[in-house]
């Protein structure tokens, strides 16, 4: 014999995949709040907002003219596969972006704040990080000695992004996975170095 009330008088009661969605929701923000609250240190700031402007082109940009210009042929094959990865990863995060259309920790929180201003609307995923582990993971196949460099500087540059305020770990997660994925299929694809 059934003794659960009728049906019109349980309280809702969401799926279990939707309360699972809202606990990792909040966690997440809370996760967001804390690296945040890191940008008040105005040295921690400082050097995540110069991680960040760097990651925006010009440090990649600048690698790409010194591989071009100072290695050769193999310079010159390293900076063409970047560019291409440059190029595919635009396409890939600004489809993304429009299609998910997540919006920003700070937009969507008003205890988070924007430490810089950022280049778009939409957080997901982090398109400063999928060009750094792509261009990284390129960068690493032709100059495997770059790694002293280029390890910390990606990392600083997905960790930048949840402390000024702009993407939630997820989009820096899921950009990781994707500039991998795209990093390492491309030289698949194209013959490693």
């Amino acid at each position: 014999m059934d003794i659960s009330p009728p049906e019109s008088l349980r309280p809702p009661c969401p799926p279990l995949r939707r309360r699972r969605g809202v606990r990792l929701d909040a966690r997440e923000r809370s996760w967001c709040r804390r690296a945040n609250r890191w940008g008040r240190r105005g040295l921690v700031r400082g050097y995540f907002a110069m991680a960040s402007r760097l990651g925006d082109g010009v440090f990649w940009y600048a690698l790409m003219a010194a591989m071009a210009l100072l290695g050769g042929f193999h310079g010159l094959a390293a900076a063409m596969h970047m560019a291409l990865i440059s190029l595919v990863s635009l396409a890939l995060y600004r489809g993304l972006k429009r299609w998910t259309r997540r919006p920003r920790p700070f937009a969507a929180d008003g205890r988070i704040r924007a430490w810089v201003t950022p280049l778009d609307e939409f957080s997901f995923p982090s398109g400063h990080t999928l060009h750094a582990v792509g261009f990284s993971v390129v960068a690493l196949a032709y100059y495997p000695a770059l790694a002293v460099l280029l390890v910390p500087f990606t990392a600083s540059v997905a960790v930048s992004r949840v402390v000024l305020g702009l993407h939630y770990p997820s989009d820096v997660l899921a950009a990781t996975a994707l500039g991998l994925a795209l990093g390492g299929g491309s030289l698949w694809l194209l013959g490693a170095p």
